[in-house]
């Protein structure tokens, strides 16, 4: 009887996708290739630059909880990898940021023209990968998630500066930008794997509900007191007039002098309030509301996988869901 390991730290899932995420990288390197020089700068500086690359993660695991034999999962969490690298060089231009995990971004060091490019260059050589593949299923998951993912940008484009966003929009847009490439490749591990259509959808509906939970414990971060030590730009989505969960909710439930600052904050677009208005999210319940919003949403995910196998890929899967509504960066 194979012993099945306790996950107890993100090193520990680390180990149990040691072996294909070796595969995946060397991939991800080989894909790069270009004859045009900057193209291999920008993309090796920006995926080398410190991610935790947990998306392609989510595949092997997902993989290795299906038993998989095959090798398309390497590849597949290639392309997820390349289309994430893509949104990051776009959203970096569009935010006009100039740091990112603690280094340079993209658009600061080569400028807006070169990143925008660079990330046009990711997603059409992760739909050249697509095609290596041979499966249309694969190619139709693909392209509606990027097409969705694109339609997440667009929305909260609409939406910043919008003081009167409510959770339900904000959850539209979390879903579409961040969600959906988790669920994307969630649901592709199982399809590879054969699963039958009903544990498709609930592997598909499990990288959704991570995926959301990921990104509200995200919007957390930026309002935390303690947070000098955390590897993302505090103040950014404040400066930049992105109303996540936390200000939503000091918003709807704050007295009237919150509303004043949280308006003269986004309409500054500068950080000059975020001591302030930081302040007050941590005298409120507003922090706790929304690591409630975080945990409810990992709750569903682990619920998703109640069907599948005892193994070490399972256990770092539902130790994931953990890690995702409570890390400092």
């Amino acid at each position: 009887m194979t012993q099945i390991n306790p996950i107890q730290s993100i090193d520990d899932v680390l180990k149990v996708t040691q072996k294909d995420m070796e595969l995946v990288n060397q991939t991800i390197r080989n894909s790069l290739n270009s004859h045009v020089v900057l193209i291999r700068q920008i993309s090796e500086y920006i995926i080398n630059s410190g991610g935790k690359r947990l998306r392609p993660i989510l595949v092997v695991l997902m993989t290795q909880a299906f038993g998989y034999k095959g090798k398309n999962h390497i590849q597949l969490a290639a392309i997820i990898e390349f289309i994430h690298t893509a949104t990051l060089l776009h959203d970096d231009v569009v935010d006009e940021s100039d740091m990112r995990r603690g280094n340079k971004t993209a658009n600061e060091v080569w400028g807006n023209s070169a990143s925008v490019l660079v990330g046009d260059f990711l997603y059409s050589r992760a739909f050249q990968m697509m095609v290596t593949i041979e499966n249309l299923q694969v190619m139709n998951i693909l392209a509606n998630a990027t097409n969705t993912i694109s339609e997440g940008e667009v929305l909260q484009l609409l939406n910043i500066g919008n003081l009167e966003i409510t959770e339900e929009q904000y959850y539209q847009v979390i879903k579409n930008k961040t969600a959906q490439l988790f669920e994307a490749g969630c649901e592709l591990s199982a399809l590879i794997s054969d699963a039958d259509k009903e544990t498709i959808k609930k592997m598909s509906a499990f990288g959704e509900y991570l995926g959301m939970a990921f990104q509200i414990a995200d919007d957390m971060l930026d309002y935390a007191i303690d947070n000098e030590e955390l590897d993302k730009n505090i103040g950014d989505d404040l400066a930049e007039g992105k109303l996540t969960l936390p200000l939503i909710y000091l918003l709807e439930n704050g007295n009237q002098g919150d509303k004043k600052v949280i308006a003269e904050a986004i309409k500054s677009q500068s950080t000059k309030h975020l001591k302030t208005i930081q302040k007050r999210i941590n005298e409120t319940p507003a922090l706790n509301y929304t690591q409630e919003k975080a945990n409810e949403f990992a709750n569903l995910a682990k619920q998703q996988l109640r069907d599948l196998p005892q193994s070490d890929a399972k256990n770092a899967l539902l130790f994931l869901c953990d890690f995702a509504c409570h890390r400092n960066n």
